[in-house]
């Protein structure tokens, strides 16, 4: 990088066209960086200026942490992710201040870096009060947060900006591949969710990334020169494109129309300052055909992923990446998407975060404490036990931090709307060195916050580091224009034993990072590979075959170990415990969920699965103890209602749980427990048409147990006299069972009708 001394002027990261003389003011632009105090990389002395790497492992951060996957399910995507960003930020911290070891001038501050501090200090108080482990992942989240926004303000002048453009766009436009191959050639080195979901399991995620660094991308374009270079950038442009409509991600849709409104303006608005308007029309041709032809041509070409051709065959999605964005589109003008579909489930949510708002205006629930707290605050019926985050940060923010919630959220876009009004009144040389920058920032900003309204982009790992960037470039700028105000830099008083202090804190994070990072690998691990040998033994359906008793050895060690190194893992643990219960290994189970319901202490699904195996134990007095706990927080919950029935008719009230069973049933709402024990309920008492109804119930809605089911229906009819209905079900139920397994429906049947079914049953 060419030194800079203290006192000439700037270099404007946006040169005059190739067709026209620099007409920048030299003069004008010294005497407006005069008044600036020496703050900042951009005041250093040529040798530090040389020397700080600080820009350049920020962008490779911005380039990693989309690039970078995991190639099997031992560890969880934004695992990964978050490592990757903690490290590079604590790790650029540290080259800033060992370059910065013998300064004694002011660096900056500004009060953007104040907000994340805001919601640090809240996060490490509720630690007392909330719940200790989510408050201290958030505290550690937003201080990460803070590094980030304080190492931008005083490192990224506008010669640094172009390298971390570069790094966000080359970040996007490797995790844009990774997504096409797995649309096109079904490409599955990285274990996904819903596909095609690149290096973030879940294809949402992806996009709402990507379309944050779309105006990252065209600011590049508007610098690019040569032909070469405009060719490169049209066409990954385009593919970026192209890979977010393959996921047909609904706000990422919305988010890129808002741009599509707002960039032209702004490229028309700097046009006299950007190299694009030296452009001569090949290279204009050039830029307009690739991106054209790039969106066209590649948007065409077909899917190749069976999950996605089966998904387009059930919902009609489309089989390009064309046609799945015009028709998630074009669902949000459905009535069913508002009332049925995942809106729909969303505005519960949103509607049950509503309520924590308006409850727990001033203290909120506790940092991260929503997907604990949440199931307090639901209407009757509705579980929400399933979802860790509302999906709407705004929402979120304002119900774990309350009035801290607001200050944040009201200063952040107080700071935006002043921004923006800078922008817009910016003049002559500010406007040439400053507009467009400041104006690509706040479009990325803009397209943040309208997908965090139906997503979680500020928790995870990727789109959270880009948004502390995109503060960090605004601060930055405001310390270059010297403004006056709240938002403007202040001088931050510096000398070279608060470099070596810090440096030294760094160390001490950087090794803090070191240990949780590897305990949360061996923990991930762990958990796992016991669920994974769970999920192996479940499907094999011979669960106490010898050969599986090694391998269940192996995955209690695994699962004790994993749950002693963090108890808080909820999204994986009760699944290992939900297979075990299907093995009627019900100790191993029950410890288990009580070991989530400690850390999520209002879970009703949970508590209902406890009682159901201290019941299955022989211990109905603490199965009723978790059953009336259940009972406080959700009564007419389907699950709470089954677990009841099944109470009751272990205790010998059948009366009263056939009650139950018939009400619920006419009502419409049960879940499995619920209509299987109501067949059995019927059947003793023998009200056939309950029987039948609920086990076509069952079938219905569980199809993978419909030949047991057809098994049970047939012996229903029979009761109920219809031979012919009884047969007909019958011979379903064997022809439905895989031939190693026709002796065990076999066994459901009258064996005086065995002799009728011999030609399907293939008995032996």
């Amino acid at each position: 990088m060419a030194k800079t001394k203290r006192n000439a002027p700037p270099q404007s990261s946006t040169r005059a066209p190739a067709h026209r003389p620099d007409t920048s003011a030299a003069p004008a632009q010294a005497s407006a960086e005069a008044s600036i105090p020496p703050l900042g990389a951009a005041n250093l002395p040529g040798e530090a200026l040389q020397g700080d790497w600080t820009v350049v492992i920020l962008a490779l951060m911005m380039f990693l942490a989309p690039a970078l996957g995991v190639p099997n399910e031992e560890m969880l995507q934004d695992t990964l992710k978050s490592i990757v960003v903690s490290f590079s930020a604590l790790v650029a911290a540290l080259f800033f201040f060992w370059n910065q070891r013998n300064r004694d001038q002011a660096l900056r501050w500004h009060a953007v870096i104040c907000l994340p501090l805001l919601l640090m200090a809240y996060a490490l108080g509720s630690m007392v009060w909330s719940h200790t482990f989510l408050a201290g992942v958030e505290a550690i989240r937003w201080f990460i947060f803070a590094v980030i926004v304080w190492l931008g303000l005083n490192t990224l002048n506008r010669e640094r900006l172009p390298t971390l453009a570069w790094g966000i766009h080359a970040g996007a436009f490797f995790a844009a591949l990774w997504a096409a191959l797995q649309f096109w050639v079904d490409f599955k080195l990285f274990p996904q969710g819903p596909n095609p979901a690149s290096t973030f399991v879940n294809r949402n995620f992806f996009a709402e990334f990507v379309v944050c660094t779309l105006p990252f991308s065209v600011y590049l374009l508007t610098r690019a020169r040569n032909s070469a270079t405009v060719a490169l950038l049209a066409f990954s442009i385009g593919f970026n494109l192209v890979a977010m409509f393959m996921t047909g991600t609904r706000s990422a849709l919305l988010a890129f129309v808002a741009l599509l409104c707002v960039m032209p303006v702004v490229l028309w608005r700097y046009r006299e300052h950007l190299a694009m308007s030296g452009w001569d029309g090949g290279r204009r041709l050039l830029a307009v055909g690739v991106l054209v032809a790039t969106v066209l041509g590649l948007g065409l070409v077909g899917t190749g992923n069976p999950k996605l051709i089966e998904e387009n065959r059930v919902e009609g999605r489309g089989l390009n990446a064309l046609e799945r964005g015009f028709a998630r589109a074009k669902s949000m003008t459905q009535v069913e998407e508002y009332t049925e579909r995942s809106f729909s489930v969303r505005w519960v949510m949103w509607q049950a975060t509503g309520r924590v708002i308006a409850q727990r205006p001033l203290s909120g629930v506790g940092a991260g404490a929503w997907e604990v707290e949440i199931p307090r605050y639901q209407t009757e019926g509705s579980q929400l036990e399933t979802d860790y985050y509302v999906h709407n940060e705004i929402l979120q923010l304002l119900a774990e931090y309350g009035l801290t919630g607001w200050l944040f959220l009201l200063g952040l876009l107080g700071y935006l709307a002043r921004a923006a009004w800078r922008t817009l009144c910016l003049k002559g040389e500010d406007a040439q060195a400053e507009g467009m920058l400041r104006a690509t920032t706040l479009a990325g900003l803009m397209a943040f916050l309208i997908v965090s309204n139906a997503g979680f982009p500020w928790r995870m790992a990727t789109t959270g580091a880009l948004f502390a960037v995109c503060l960090g470039i605004l601060a930055a700028s405001d310390a270059r224009l010297a403004q006056r105000g709240w938002t403007a830099a202040a001088r931050l008083h510096w000398k070279p034993v608060f470099s070596k202090t810090g440096a030294v804190a760094t160390l001490g994070c950087l090794v803090l990072a070191t240990y949780i990072t590897r305990q949360a690998v061996i923990c991930e691990r762990l958990i796992i590979n016991a669920t994974k040998i769970a999920l192996s033994v479940s499907q094999s359906g011979d669960y106490n075959h010898p050969k599986w008793i090694k391998p269940r050895e192996d995955m209690l060690r695994m699962i004790r170990e994993g749950i002693e190194i963090n108890p808080h893992y909820r999204k994986i643990t009760p699944m290992v415990a939900d297979e075990l219960a299907k093995w009627g290994d019900w100790t191993n189970a029950v410890w288990i969920w009580e070991s989530v319901l400690a850390s999520r202490p209002y879970v009703v699904a949970i508590m209902s699965n406890v009682a159901r195996g201290y019941a299955q134990m022989g211990q109905p007095e603490q199965a009723w103890i978790m059953l009336e706990r259940a009972k406080l927080l959700q009564p007419k919950a389907p699950s709470v209602r089954s677990l009841e029935v099944i109470l009751l008719s272990r205790s010998g009230h059948e009366t009263q749980a056939l009650a139950i069973v018939r009400e619920d049933i006419t009502a419409g709402k049960y879940d499995y427990d619920m209509v299987n024990t109501g067949y059995v309920l019927a059947m003793r008492e023998q009200d056939w048409d309950l029987a039948i109804l609920s086990m076509e119930l069952r079938n219905k809605g569980w199809p993978d147990t419909k030949p047991d089911g057809d098994a049970k229906l047939g012996n229903a009819w029979l009761g109920k006299g219809d031979m012919a209905r009884a047969m007909e079900h019958f011979r379903a139920a064997v022809a439905a069972t895989p031939t190693g397994q026709k002796q065990t429906t076999l066994n459901m049947i009258p064996p005086g009708l065995w002799s009728q079914l011999q030609p399907q049953a293939g008995h032996q």
